[in-house]
């Protein structure tokens, strides 16, 4: 049993709440959302071992049981909640120099465009990159391209604030998405090879033609965002002749949410900046309101019970 500490706020329980997202393994019709969490152990079970009453932890935002994934406040009762139940191979200790609201966005977050980064995309050093949505999940992506090493870091977004946030996380270029000249200027950051590798962090039909667009010769489009419209490219003739690929992308491997937690109490990862804000759990319905609207231009909202 984990007493909550911090629970963060996604796009994906926005999903959920809207119906976008459905839950597919739920048993039942109802569930507490949350699935980035952190907080203390209240409780061990009497056959868990190496885990103790008052370890601060974060719990994993995937389980795999039986050769199929389990996502707490999706499949199972999250953690937008004073306490939350979790199996002993979900729980990652924290060190006391990591606060509970940054160790919470990690699982998802962080742990998400990170694994699309290093697994889904096999981003290599030096390798020109884009970044589509500069929001919760692309701005963490902005510095973890930092750090494997990609270059150029190319963010794209329509909204001027997230621009400069891009680059004040280490962007080398931000695009507004609406500039005519977008392709040339890529073009030009790229030595006009186009990008290896573009990542759709903003769930929009429409980015994932214009990065296609500007995809190198075995360029890859990685997608993360979700949205539930077909996918097409409407010119398909150059996709299929330059070698082009798309990937689908969902949440992160066991081995993230602990390499990112090390990168982080390492101070190779700097999330102070993603805490847009901390409310208590009974505000939930208005700050799930401020993020659909946008308000502030939040990175990651902080729900404490």
């Amino acid at each position: 049993m984990i007493k909550v500490e911090a629970a963060g706020v996604c796009l994906s329980d926005v999903h959920l709440i809207g119906g976008g997202l459905q839950p597919q393994l739920l048993a039942g019709d109802t569930v507490t959302l949350g699935h980035e969490v952190a907080g203390s152990i209240a409780e061990v079970g009497p056959e868990v071992t190496g885990l103790a009453v008052g370890d601060r932890v974060a719990l994993q935002a995937g389980e795999l049981c039986k050769g199929v994934v389990y996502t707490p406040g999706v499949d199972y009762d999250g953690g937008w909640a004073e306490y939350a139940l979790a199996t002993a191979e979900t729980v990652i200790p924290i060190p006391d120099s990591l606060p509970f609201e940054q160790a919470a966005i990690i699982p998802d977050a962080v742990s998400t465009p990170w694994a699309a980064i290093t697994a889904t995309g096999d981003v290599r050093p030096a390798q020109a990159v884009g970044v589509w949505g500069v929001g919760g999940l692309g701005a963490h992506a902005v510095q973890l391209l930092r750090i494997v090493g990609a270059y150029p870091i190319i963010a794209v977004d329509p909204n001027a604030a997230a621009r400069a946030r891009a680059v004040e996380f280490g962007a080398d270029l931000a695009l507004d998405s609406a500039d005519p000249d977008l392709g040339k200027k890529v073009a030009e950051a790229t030595g006009g090879a186009g990008l290896n590798v573009a990542f759709d962090f903003a769930g929009v039909p429409a980015v994932r033609e214009q990065a296609v667009r500007v995809l190198a010769l075995k360029g890859r489009l990685v997608l993360v965002g979700i949205v539930n419209e077909p996918l097409t490219i409407k010119h398909s003739g150059p996709f299929v002749v330059t070698q082009q690929q798309i990937r689908g992308h969902y949440g992160s491997d066991a081995t993230h949410v602990p390499q990112l937690i090390r990168l982080t109490a390492g101070g190779r990862l700097d999330l102070s900046r993603s805490i847009s804000g901390v409310f208590p759990l009974a505000d939930a319905p208005a700050i799930v309101d401020r993020l659909v609207r946008k308000e502030g231009d939040p990175i990651r909202l902080i729900l404490r019970p």
